[in-house]
């Protein structure tokens, strides 16, 4: 695993398979590049670079404290970008499928093909049942992580957004880097519901000319379908899909049939 310094912190990342086709993945809040491993390895086209997020798996911490709101998801993308060299497929999962698809509408040029898992950028579905339905939910985890109950946060967002796994069922250090992790959470959050980097602006989700594949699992929280759909009406050459049994860590649990959807999705570009 390779580091450096990319927007003022230390990086780490890896690259998965020695194929002609330059790839990068993006992870999900509270991931690390490792998930990429078993999902992309099998795609022997592919050479993909994936990178562990500030504040995640070997990459240094990121202090949330005196952030503005979103800036987390701004320097990610940064970050991102800047392993970006000639147009390559981007694929991201959660929070890092919302970073690759700002990368996107910012620079469409940069991308070969798009593979969003569960993009959690609620902004595209405001004023939907479902971004109806999950606001309360978020502002019980706002005011959790603004009351200092980072413990009590981090098991709330484990059990709607994890694999499955009962909290008290996970590994004491895996608790406490989560638990750790949440001011991070609590930063991105306006970049999710309130899209400060401006995601959805008129004109720049229309922009992208890349073949796009949307994946969200049929057992995920109802807001991943409807943000799919709101995207891929959107788009121009999309295509989506619905995996059976799957929650939103769907890379981890369903890590075939997700393989077999970016590699359909390769065959378009």
């Amino acid at each position: 695993m390779d580091k450096d310094i990319r927007e003022g912190t230390g990086i780490s990342w890896q690259v998965f398979g020695t194929g002609p086709r330059p790839a990068l993945a993006i992870h999900c809040m509270l991931g690390t590049s490792d998930m990429w491993g078993p999902l992309l390895s099998p795609l022997a086209e592919l050479s993909t670079t994936a990178f562990d997020l500030p504040g995640h798996g070997k990459s240094d911490p990121w202090g949330a404290e005196g952030a503005a709101p979103g800036a987390y998801q701004t320097l990610a993308t940064r970050i991102a970008a800047s392993f970006i060299e000639r147009p390559l497929d981007l694929i991201g999962h959660s929070f890092g499928a919302s970073v690759a698809l700002r990368i996107a509408v910012a620079a469409p040029e940069a991308v070969r093909s798009l593979t969003l898992i569960e993009p959690v950028l609620f902004a595209a579905a405001k004023d939907s049942p479902e971004w109806a339905e999950l606001r309360p939910h978020q502002d019980h985890l706002d005011a959790l992580l603004a009351d200092g109950a980072d413990e009590e946060a981090a098991r709330r967002f484990v059990r709607d957004w994890g694999a499955g796994a009962p909290w008290d069922t996970i590994p004491d250090r895996h608790r406490a880097r989560f638990v750790a992790q949440m001011p991070i959470v609590a930063n991105v959050t306006p970049a999710n519901f309130e899209d400060p980097g401006q995601i959805c602006r008129p004109g720049g989700i229309e922009a992208i000319d890349a073949p796009v594949m949307l994946i969200h699992g049929d057992q995920s929280p109802p807001i991943s379908a409807r943000v799919c759909e709101a995207l891929a009406a959107r788009m121009a050459d999309v295509g989506t899909a619905c995996v059976p049994g799957a929650g939103h860590m769907l890379p981890l649990t369903h890590t075939r049939q997700v393989t077999e959807l970016i590699a359909l999705n390769l065959e378009r570009s």
